[in-house]
């Protein structure tokens, strides 16, 4: 993607590997599981850009890694914020990170294990303001019940516990104290996917309003692709640690060109009981830990080649603003 305007992260060559050890009393380093490997995108200001796959394709972990929930391996995540502020979130030690937490934060898959029960909803969604020195007193209370009524929720409540509420209530508290600071990226990582379907509609619909509302720039990470299609402006789709392809959300679902892609599309369930469904998606996600030779995917893709188990693919812009990891289009051209 081209644009005029400066992107506020830059994520390259962004890799998380973990090593695995023998049994026994002596441990010794047998593998690496790559668990993101060689991640390389650009995110813009208020945008959002999802980041789809498979169960155990990296999408999680490449969130953690750009937010130093967990130290990458290797490559760079650098912001760049409107005020100035600009650094690589990847070399930063854990006492240079305190003043980064502010602006990037993360709502969690599950709205009742990422909430603590012995506290209340206040000092839930206040807990930030604390820890940062940003309020006390009754300013504290003042941005915490503006916060509440912000997502939906009574100010009136913020003495109850998370017990007291529903699956969709919970959400909103921890989208309340992720937003608390009034961060500029945040990292939403399968936030609606423990939702009924109901509910997940008016927690997505929350998410875009407070986008524009606060100037937001999201990283949604999901699984259900109609999800992604309603409130992703670019789609990355990952398979076995690296992005295989990117591209602008309408173009991707009108013409999906990487194999992986066309069949996660393929398997999307179609309402209209007279459309077969018919992909050809067999097999399992490739093992982080013990890839293939060359392309990841070529053991479960009918359109693969003799080089495609030989050289791994590179992602590629075809200067369009798409990117691709696939030798087709090599073959293509």
């Amino acid at each position: 993607m081209t644009s005029a305007v400066a992107p506020l992260l830059e994520v390259r060559n962004l890799c998380k590997h973990f090593p695995v050890f023998s049994q026994g009393f002596v441990k010794r380093q047998i593998g690496m599981v790559r668990a993101a490997d060689e991640i390389s995108f650009d995110l813009y200001p208020g945008e959002t850009l999802g980041l789809v796959g498979e169960s155990g394709s990296g999408k999680t972990t490449t969130g953690r890694a750009i937010l130093r929930a967990i130290k990458p391996t290797s490559g760079c995540a650098r912001f760049r914020f409107a005020d100035g502020m600009d650094v690589d979130a990847a070399a930063l030690s854990e006492s240079e990170l305190k003043p980064l937490r502010t602006r990037m934060q993360m709502i969690f898959q599950d709205p009742f294990s990422s909430l603590n029960p012995r506290m209340t909803v206040k000092d839930i969604v206040a807990e930030p303001l604390v820890i940062h020195r940003q309020a006390r007193g009754s300013e504290l209370d003042d941005m915490v019940d503006d916060m509440l009524r912000k997502v939906g929720l009574k100010p009136e409540h913020r003495n109850r516990y998370p017990h007291a509420f529903s699956g969709g209530q919970r959400q909103r508290i921890g989208i309340a104290r992720a937003l608390i600071m009034r961060p500029s990226f945040v990292v939403a990582d399968e936030a609606v996917s423990a939702l009924d379907v109901s509910v997940q509609a008016q927690v997505i619909n929350l998410l875009h309003d407070l986008q524009q509302e606060l100037g937001l720039t999201y990283l949604f990470i999901a699984h259900d692709l109609s999800v992604v299609r309603h409130i992703c402006d670019r789609v990355a789709v990952m398979y076995a640690g690296r992005i295989v392809e990117l591209a602008p959300c309408d173009e991707l679902f009108a013409d999906p060109r990487h194999p992986y892609t066309r069949a996660l599309l393929a398997a999307v369930p179609n309402p209209d009981p007279d459309v077969r469904m018919s992909f050809d998606l067999s097999g399992e996600v490739a093992d982080p830990g013990r890839l293939p030779t060359g392309c990841a995917f070529h053991p479960r893709c009918s359109a693969c080649f003799d080089r495609c188990s030989v050289d791994r693919p590179e992602l590629k812009d075809d200067g369009h603003g798409r990117w691709m990891a696939c030798h087709l289009q090599d073959r293509d051209n």
